[in-house]
């Protein structure tokens, strides 16, 4: 039966030929592959890259806005105490000056500029 049929057993096995081009298919894949590993890992240690870069300036970011906070809390506190330093002033201002109609019970009257050192002066005359 094999004498009969020549041209199936030459379609069972492959030529050179054949091989030759499977064996640059392969390699054409194979080199593919190796070129878009090789992108793939260049693009991962880009972006591990960038990752990198920023977690570093969101970390920086991170402190000077602890920097600020601090400093925000300083002049806050600062204030509210300028702030109670200014009512404690005016509150001894307003009792110390009052506004005229305003006169507390113990206190005098307040005389007008000179009006003292003009009574100070006045000779001392009899029937005066």
């Amino acid at each position: 039966m094999t004498e009969n049929h020549p041209v199936e057993l030459e379609a069972v096995i492959p030529s050179s030929n054949d091989d030759d081009t499977v064996n640059r298919t392969g390699q054409t894949i194979l080199g593919l592959l190796q070129r878009a590993a090789g992108a793939a890992e260049k693009n991962t240690q880009h972006a591990i890259g960038i990752a990198h870069r920023l977690s570093r300036e969101l970390q920086a970011s991170e402190d000077h806005i602890r920097k600020v906070e601090t400093e925000l809390r300083y002049y806050k506190d600062r204030c509210e105490r300028a702030e109670e330093w200014l009512r404690q002033i005016s509150l001894q201002f307003g009792e110390r000056f009052p506004a005229s109609g305003e006169l507390r019970a113990d206190s005098q009257p307040a005389q007008p500029i000179g009006a003292a050192n003009a009574e100070e002066k006045k000779p001392n005359t009899p029937g005066a």
